[in-house]
């Protein structure tokens, strides 16, 4: 269990406590709804959904959420800008959890941003995400419509490199500070892998230097690779490799995890909570802590 020498910063986002030691608030989960290939879309571009099994897939969330006594946050996949508004009204009229606003493109930002001000949700929104090849415009965009909170994603064509994650996350708070953006939460970018262990070694940076929360989709992992995955493990095999990747960040003191499909909640759920129980009685051992 890690002390971090700089003050952990903590951010309260609808109501959700994200940042701080790993002992002193539970970790967020984060599924994903409406993401491509999702069942239950019928149609990207229209928006067109189930809405019975996307509402029991939320229940299941919110329960299981209640179980565990485990935050929850939904990332709404916009694929395109005729479903923005659709997924936005479904899914905040359906429960009170923070959304992840993951809009593809600069068009479904700019409808599903105005929507988010429009309608009074500015306060449960974060914007998932920009990176280093994030254009002026689209954070301009975040700007015009008062979104203050971004999920930064550290991506890299160099998988392994550490120090290029950091040089972005620098790169990224500069550009943050111009346009406004005042709660930070850091994705430490997990595409395969090679790439979890230097995620994960730039999560222990980031919090040491900055006290950011930090977090990852560390399920791309083997989502990335999943069918070569299921080739030499099979179905169950390969969802207990998933399961190990994204446990992995929690170990090391993540703020917030990625976990991937909404419908895999009710094993990330209980996996989590069975880590983080331990982590919290091993907080009230300031002795046993190991100080980066």
């Amino acid at each position: 269990m890690f002390k971090f020498k700089c003050s952990q910063k903590v951010y309260d986002i609808g109501g959700v406590k994200v940042g701080g030691a790993p002992w002193e608030n539970p970790p967020v989960l984060i599924g994903s709804i409406f993401y491509h290939k999702h069942k239950i879309v019928k149609d990207e571009k229209s928006g067109e959904f189930d809405k019975n099994t996307a509402e029991e897939l939320i229940k299941t969330v919110e329960d299981i959420s209640n179980k565990t006594k485990l935050p929850a946050m939904l990332d709404v996949v916009i694929a395109s800008p005729n479903a923005a508004i659709k997924y936005l009204d479904f899914v905040s009229n359906t429960t009170k959890m923070p959304i992840l606003v993951d809009a593809l493109s600069t068009d479904a930002m700019g409808v599903a941003f105005k929507h988010v001000r429009d309608v009074g949700l500015l306060d449960r929104v974060v914007f998932n995400s920009l990176n280093a090849k994030s254009k002026d415009d689209e954070f301009k965009l975040l700007q015009e419509y008062g979104i203050k909170a971004s999920v930064l994603l550290l991506y890299t064509e160099r998988v392994v490199d550490v120090d290029i994650r950091m040089k972005n996350l620098e790169l990224l708070l500069e550009k943050s500070k111009v346009y406004g953006i005042e709660k930070i939460l850091v994705d430490t970018f997990v595409i395969d892998v090679p790439s979890l262990s230097a995620a994960m070694k730039t999560l222990l940076e980031i919090k040491s230097r900055y006290g950011l929360p930090c977090g990852a989709g560390a399920h791309n992992a083997i989502s990335s690779q999943r069918k070569s995955f299921k080739e030499r493990f099979g179905l169950e095999g390969t969802k207990a490799c998933e399961l190990a990747s994204n446990l992995a960040t929690i170990v090391m003191g993540a703020d917030f995890l990625l976990y991937g499909p909404i419908e895999t909640a009710k094993e990330v759920f209980p996996a989590v909570y069975t880590i983080y129980t331990s982590y919290r009685y091993l907080g009230r051992r300031k002795d046993l802590l190991i100080e980066i």
